[in-house]
């Protein structure tokens, strides 16, 4: 879990949401598997989701936007569904992504966490009306100036969201993730195996395509804070 590993660097999380509500852990993720079949890191995982103090001080992405921006050294999002829904068009994600893009600051994606990135847009609920009505000519004029336009990145891939579709959502996602950030300008690649690990840096930008991504990506944005620090 990169929060866990961010907190073991020695830094503060700030957890904030659209509305303010602790997220809850989807009931297929609560499991061994996801932590490689280690029993002793889901209990740890599951211990500091519900007891650390960062995990259950959950804030407003509104109330982050109102306070001084540049005490944050970073921002980091987790993945699961929720973003295809919510964050990738919320306004105060999107005052937030626009600030430490600005500045160059560390700014982290797990999973489906990429398609936030989106959220930078001016006009990202017009762009995720127009991804899914499938009118892309649209999109595409919305997307034009995206602060991550360009950039290298990856997401969890169509081929990987299959299964997932069939088996536990039991349903279809809207939109195809990585061809809604091509549309935007992203430069996206995914790994050929499906649910492998596969991170992407690009300048301050930093993105994990699936969960057996999270620790390579921990590490990579311990990193470029540590990078961050030192050179402030």
């Amino acid at each position: 879990m990169p929060a866990m590993a961010l907190v073991d660097a020695g830094y503060e999380i700030v957890l904030a949401t659209p509305n303010g509500t602790k997220p809850h852990i989807d009931p297929v993720s609560d499991v061994a598997q996801h932590f490689g079949g280690d029993g002793v890191a889901h209990k740890r995982g599951r211990a500091f989701f519900d007891g650390h103090p960062a995990m259950n001080d959950v804030r407003t992405l509104r109330s982050v936007t109102n306070e001084r921006l540049d005490g944050y050294a970073g921002v980091f999002v987790p993945g699961g569904q929720a973003p295809v829904v919510d964050l990738m068009q919320d306004a105060d994600l999107g005052e937030i992504l626009r600030h430490v893009h600005a500045r160059r600051k560390p700014t982290a994606f797990l999973c489906h966490g990429p398609i936030a990135a989106l959220a930078a847009l001016p006009q990202a609920k017009e762009y995720r009306a127009a991804l899914i009505s499938g009118d892309l000519a649209k999109a595409s004029e919305l997307a034009k100036g995206w602060q991550y336009a360009g950039y290298k990145m990856t997401v969890f891939s169509a081929s990987e969201e299959k299964p997932i579709e069939q088996q536990v959502l039991h349903g279809k996602l809207y939109f195809n993730m990585p061809d809604a950030l091509r549309t935007a300008g992203g430069d996206v690649t995914t790994t050929p195996v499906d649910f492998s690990p596969h991170v992407v840096e690009d300048r301050e930008l930093i993105t994990g395509q699936n969960p057996r991504s999270d620790h390579p990506l921990a590490a990579k944005l311990v990193e470029a804070l540590s990078r961050v620090a030192v050179s402030a």
